[in-house]
């Protein structure tokens, strides 16, 4: 699964990206500088391996990671192919959540291509080139399964019922998203996914600030939070300055130069924390002397679609799984001593994995 950085030319994307996978040096900075998009991977910062290496000697500890997909800028008129529009639209189309950044900024250098900085402006513009390709989308498929419909087709009369209102969502202003269960019920995910509804899809609001404002934020980011969290969303401060300063340092001096601004963490370690939650994404981890690993899967996954993200044979010949808690590997310090006190479970092909879980498959093909 892979989050989309998604913005206005020169807000930032590709500073925070370059920095975020150590890319090398910062985009130039004029509309466009990011043509394909680029794929990069973002190790999500997790205390529980080390926790778990406590106990369990090991060569290596590996943790889990966010794929995360650089944008082109988008500009006024997408939707109608303006700029890279018809380019930039496939490539949200393609993602699975969306990390919007938006300036929060001045910086006289960096010219803003509608002349000044407004993140509210900027956020509406683009939510309203989403909207409008939405719209068209939803207004021609919706003309396909009325015909459909006409005939007694049971499966385009259930897509009418989710479509017609969608519309009505659309034409008002708004996104798809705010539709009730866009983003908690499975089944309407699914369906939206099968539209390719852009405004369907789950939204972080990544505020670029200045470094002087990367621990508390600005007048902006404050506005731009605000209007998040009316809308259900959640939207994080960063500095992509910083963050680009802190990619260059060695581990030693990065705590130091994080403490002299007023931070404890890189925000780009919070960033793979929320990016991960805004894909509904958890962590299970196996562990042994040759590697403890943190694996990614779905929430609400069973245990047999769980095991296939390590191999698609764990899936198929899936026969149990022994699981165990970090708690009770504190609490009894061995797998032996779980064993002797009854903490080691077998589970079977039902049973729902829970986030931490530290697990053995069993398997056969």
């Amino acid at each position: 699964m892979q989050a989309g950085i998604v913005g206005l030319p020169n807000v930032g994307k590709s500073t925070i990206f370059n920095a975020l996978t150590a890319a090398g040096a910062a985009s130039a900075n004029y509309p466009f500088c990011t043509i394909e998009p680029n794929v990069g991977m973002l190790a999500v910062p997790d205390p529980r391996l080390e926790r778990i290496r406590t106990h369990i000697a090991t060569e290596k500890v590996i943790p889990a990671v966010v794929e995360i997909v650089d944008i082109a800028g988008l500009v006024r008129g997408a939707s109608k192919g303006e700029g890279l529009g018809n380019q930039f639209l496939g490539n949200i189309r393609n993602v699975d959540a969306i990390l919007h950044v938006v300036r929060c900024f001045e910086n006289p250098d960096v010219v803003h291509v509608d002349g000044g900085v407004d993140p509210l402006r900027d956020i509406e513009t683009i939510e309203t080139e989403l909207c409008l390709s939405d719209l068209d989308s939803v207004e021609k498929q919706i003309e396909r399964h009325q015909k459909k419909a006409k005939g007694g087709d049971k499966d385009a009369l259930a897509k009418l019922e989710l479509l017609q209102p969608v519309l009505a969502l659309l034409v008002s202003g708004k996104p798809a998203r705010l539709f009730p269960g866009a983003l908690t019920d499975d089944s309407v995910k699914r369906a939206f996914r099968d539209f390719g509804l852009l405004t369907g899809k789950p939204v972080l609001y990544l505020c670029n600030v200045d470094e002087k404002s990367a621990a508390t934020g600005n007048e902006w980011s404050r506005k731009v939070a605000e209007r998040a969290r009316a809308e259900g969303a959640a939207s994080l401060v960063i500095s992509g300055q910083v963050e680009a300063e802190v990619s260059e340092l060695d581990v030693a001096d990065r705590m130091a130069f994080l403490g002299d601004l007023g931070l404890t963490e890189a925000g780009l370690s919070r960033l793979a924390r929320e990016a991960y939650n805004l894909l509904g994404l958890q962590t299970y981890f196996t562990a042994g002397e040759k590697e403890i690993r943190a694996w990614t899967y779905r929430r609400g996954a069973k245990a047999p679609e769980a095991a296939g993200v390590i191999h698609t044979d764990f899936e198929r010949g899936f026969i149990k799984a022994e699981v165990y808690s970090l708690d009770d590997l504190e609490q009894h310090r061995t797998e032996a001593g779980l064993k002797a006190a009854g903490r080691l479970r077998v589970e079977g092909k039902d049973y729902v994995v829970e986030d931490g879980d530290i697990m053995h498959f069993r398997f056969n093909v």
